[in-house]
């Protein structure tokens, strides 16, 4: 059993920076896909950034590529997302997610690889 809390939501600027943090329990974090996914209100959660258990290997949405960074310490069982150049179309709901079945795949993008999902934290960014 995994249980992830997303933390670091909040107001900012168009234009701003924000960092939100996953803290995930469980033992086996180090060899664990996680990702993080937005949900806009009326439309479906899309993907944003993950990365491998190790850590070597990162996948972006084309929408944030250059502009958010994904980051792990797996000596802590923390996620971090990292967003620079924030638009008003990022405001969302910022899900956490963990594949426990492997350390990557090419699928990463894809919600079904996902089997344990946290609350979600609000990102709201004003123009």
């Amino acid at each position: 059993q995994v249980q992830l809390v997303e933390s670091g939501g909040g107001l900012v600027q168009a234009g701003g920076s924000l960092r939100v943090s996953c803290a995930a329990s469980g033992r086996t974090f180090s060899t664990n896909i996680m990702g993080w996914f937005r949900q806009a209100p009326g439309k479906e959660r899309e993907f944003v950034a993950a990365i491998s258990g190790s850590g070597a290997i990162s996948s972006y949405a084309d929408s944030v590529k250059g502009r958010f960074t994904i980051s792990r310490d797996n000596s802590k069982n923390l996620v971090y997302l990292q967003m620079n150049s924030l638009k008003p179309e990022d405001t969302a709901v910022y899900y956490c997610a963990a594949n426990t079945r492997r350390s990557w795949t090419s699928n990463a993008k894809d919600r079904d690889e996902y089997n344990y999902w946290g609350q979600g934290t609000q990102v709201t960014v004003s123009s």
